[in-house]
């Protein structure tokens, strides 16, 4: 036994401490290490760098809506494996890990409730559910918020995250597309605003369709916005994208988009933007 062995054996033992995982949230832009207390009470927002996390229903709703007044609407019945799809796991079971994991039926919820004392509906698409991606069930989500919107005869706010179209069902989930076009223009003929907010990241199939038809368009700060991605581009047109393209600042600097707004700003100017497009329609 060499003479380190000796002293460490002499030496009382302590236990060694463990921090608790849920204490710390480690942030995607900076890096930097924040306590999950200041990174809720900021909004899921880096007090460091201003870096958006990524948010779901539940969570928005909260920041958005006035205390007391959301009201969850039910969710649309949808067939959930039309095409029987397999690839490495059966649909049916990433449908059920991703309900495990998140606590919602699918990437979709729509709520009714007032932001500032201005009644709208909010649809909210969930990125931590299998991508935010658009199938059967959030197409019909889309469009019973839009019902809903002109059955109480408010606006219809849509907070948009996705990875595009839901490759598991196929030809079924691109027709969401155009279905969704439709239910905007009901929301028009009806008179109503519908305002889009592009959260990170909003891409593909869902940024060629209900993301860019908005009266308003408004994006988070820094947010990823694309249809395809960066680097099919380049080796498509074999030149170099500049370093903020497909950002909000660069959709808005171009003119894709109207205002890039921090997410603290985010119910002051919802309610101002509904009470302005309100007083419109109603001229």
């Amino acid at each position: 036994m060499s003479w380190l062995n000796r002293v460490r054996n002499a030496l009382p033992f302590v236990a060694r401490k463990e921090t608790p995982d849920h204490l710390w949230h480690k942030c995607k832009g900076c890096g930097q290490m924040i306590f999950n207390k200041e990174w809720e009470e900021n909004l899921h927002v880096c007090p460091q760098c201003d870096h958006h996390g990524r948010i779901g229903p539940k969570e928005r709703f909260q920041q958005l809506f006035d205390d007391g007044s959301v009201e969850i609407l039910p969710n649309p019945k949808v067939a959930e494996d039309p095409l029987k799809f397999r690839d490495s796991k059966r649909y049916v079971d990433r449908l059920k890990a991703a309900r495990t994991d998140t606590g919602e039926q699918d990437a979709y919820q729509n709520a009714y409730g007032t932001i500032a004392g201005r009644a709208c509906v909010i649809g909210v698409q969930n990125f931590a559910f299998m991508g935010g991606s658009m199938g059967q069930f959030v197409g019909e989500a889309f469009i019973a918020g839009v019902e809903a919107a002109i059955a109480r005869g408010v606006p219809y706010i849509v907070f948009t995250a996705s990875g595009g179209a839901r490759m598991q069902e196929g030809i079924l989930s691109l027709m969401q597309m155009p279905r969704t076009t439709v239910a905007i223009e009901m929301l028009h003929d009806a008179g109503l605003p519908y305002l889009v907010v592009l959260t990170d990241p909003t891409s593909g199939g869902v940024m060629a369709a209900y993301a860019m038809l908005g009266d308003v368009q408004i994006a988070e700060p820094k947010a990823t916005l694309a249809f395809t991605g960066r680097r099919v581009i380049e080796s498509t047109i074999r030149e170099k994208l500049p370093d903020d393209f497909q950002t909000s600042e660069y959709y808005r600097d171009h003119g894709l988009i109207d205002r890039v707004t921090h997410r603290r700003d985010l119910p002051a100017e919802l309610a101002q933007l509904i009470e302005f497009l309100g007083r419109k329609e109603a001229a």
